[in-house]
């Protein structure tokens, strides 16, 4: 098999804190902060991955929505 070098989730702010997705694998998590949401993906990563696969770089982008009316 072949080593990812990086996996990217995108994480989107919920009224009850952040969850966030992997791009182009089955990996959710979800948490009420953003420190313990980092430790969820590192978890959740070593979780899907065996250790010789395992991505050495994971990247959170962030999505922030607003609502602006006129």
């Amino acid at each position: 098999m072949q080593t990812i070098k990086e996996i990217i989730f995108l994480v989107e702010e919920t009224d009850d804190g952040y969850i966030a997705q992997a791009l182009g694998h089955s990996i959710f998590t979800q948490a009420d902060t953003l420190d313990e949401l980092k430790e969820m993906v590192k978890d959740a990563v070593e979780c899907h991955f065996d250790e010789e696969e395992r991505p050495k770089i994971i990247r959170l982008h962030i999505v922030r929505q607003e609502v602006i009316t006129v």
